[in-house]
């Protein structure tokens, strides 16, 4: 019987050596020895780094960069923040630089119900922020920044809005998040050329009832009451100071606003600067305004418009009118120079006619006296149906109108009569239209 030899012992396997695991080390710091700024345009190199908060010879790595970086992407000011650096040329540290891409709209900043005054509350803004200026971009980063520093000076929440601040115009506005008064009631003071009842009768539609903001209530005031004296001659009149007092039961305010009237001043020369082709004397005589009358200016904006009618008769239907004022205010007198724009020369084209049967047209057509090519007097067509309606021509003869179309490429014009009635034909008294054989 054979024997099985038995298997041999498997030699017992070498402990694998441990590799000992090595830490990284930490990116070395270098001293800054040099910082740029690129990009910037409103904001200075020393304004943008004082926001970085890196310093010239500060020990830096890409982690203080980043944050760098950052602190400027936070502050509200920049569209976009990049950063780059290298060894510097002496080897002696990093040469850093960034690269800024500033938030292009701006706009003005206003204050509005809060207990400092403008100034007061700018400087406090400075202070906090290296970048404020008198106009700041309106992003959630810089409005929620501000409305903090303001509520520690108000003692109260403060909300910053962009708002419309005439037409085209957006400002800025920081103010209590409370709801604000609204105007309640309107007074006057110093005032005698007009009683208080007519200023008050005059700015009441427009500012009882509405939000009191003092800036846009001024404009109401100079819009509504200014021409009220000037029609008077009291052309420096003023507004110099706006009092706001709350009203006792209700969230609104009684306002006082003074008046300063200023003394009355007298039309002196009228001098027109026109087209050699107007006739100023004709135009000067429409106008019909005299010299050493009292400085009117309703009847100097009427006055204007009786010149532009002139020159709409005479075919410059889109004549305007525009006046410069020179005043002496020792003599008490204001002088005009009005300047017009008669614009384009429009002739008349083609007549039309609607409404009638082939009998009565053709008579209509030539009792018609503008001639094509003749100036285009726009006063005209109305005239014409007018003669035709008081002479009696038609019998059964209902509405009329005329409709004018003018091509501006061309300055040529063309009016269509509008006749309406049961068939509009002679009256049987006329028999003959005028002009007829």
């Amino acid at each position: 019987m054979s024997k099985k030899t038995p298997p041999k012992k498997a030699a017992p396997a070498k402990a694998a050596t441990a590799e000992p695991v090595k830490t990284p080390e930490p990116p070395k710091q270098f001293p800054i020895v040099s910082l740029a700024v690129e990009g910037n345009r409103s904001f200075s190199q020393q304004q943008i780094l004082v926001v970085a908060g890196l310093k010239m010879g500060a020990p830096a790595d890409q982690k203080e960069f980043e944050a760098a970086r950052d602190r400027l992407i936070a502050c509200g000011f920049f569209e976009s923040v990049g950063y780059k650096y290298a060894p510097s040329a002496d080897k002696n540290g990093y040469a850093a630089s960034f690269q800024v891409v500033e938030v292009q709209q701006v706009y003005p900043v206003r204050f509005e119900r809060l207990p400092k005054k403008d100034a007061e509350l700018r400087d406090v803004l400075r202070r906090s922020d290296p970048l404020f200026s008198d106009q700041v971009p309106g992003t959630k980063q810089v409005l929620d920044r501000y409305n903090k520093v303001l509520e520690a000076v108000a003692g109260e929440r403060v909300a910053g809005v962009v708002t419309p601040d005439g037409p085209g115009d957006l400002k800025i506005v920081f103010q209590p998040a409370r709801l604000p008064p609204s105007v309640a009631e309107v007074d006057f003071i110093k005032n005698s050329v007009l009683p208080a009842a007519q200023l008050r009768n005059a700015v009441a539609g427009a500012a009882v009832g509405t939000v009191y903001e003092e800036q846009r209530f001024r404009q109401i005031v100079d819009a509504n009451l200014r021409p009220l004296y000037e029609a008077r001659g009291r052309i420096r009149v003023a507004f110099p100071k706006v009092e706001a007092t709350p009203v006792q039961d209700v969230n609104g305010l009684k306002i006082v606003v003074e008046v300063a009237e200023g003394e009355s001043f007298n039309l002196g020369d009228v001098i027109l600067e026109n087209n050699a082709a107007l006739n100023k004397g004709e135009l000067l005589r429409a106008a019909d305004l005299k010299k050493g009358d009292i400085a009117n200016f309703d009847e100097i904006k009427a006055g204007l418009e009786r010149m532009t009618a002139v020159l709409k008769r005479e075919g410059y239907l889109k004549a305007s009118a525009a006046t410069e004022r020179r005043i002496d205010d020792e003599k008490k007198i204001v002088d005009l120079m009005v300047k017009l724009d008669p614009g384009k020369r429009y002739l008349f084209g083609k007549l039309h006619i609607v409404g009638l049967d082939i009998l009565s047209e053709p008579a209509i057509r030539k009792m018609w006296n503008m001639k094509e090519g003749q100036p285009f007097n726009h006063e005209y067509p109305d005239f014409f149906l007018s003669r035709v309606r008081n002479d009696g021509i038609f019998d059964n003869l209902g509405k009329t109108r005329s409709e004018v179309k003018m091509d501006d490429l061309t300055a040529a014009v063309e009016v269509t009569l509008h006749f309406s009635g049961e068939g509009p034909h002679p009256t049987k008294k006329s028999k003959k239209f005028p002009g007829e054989q």
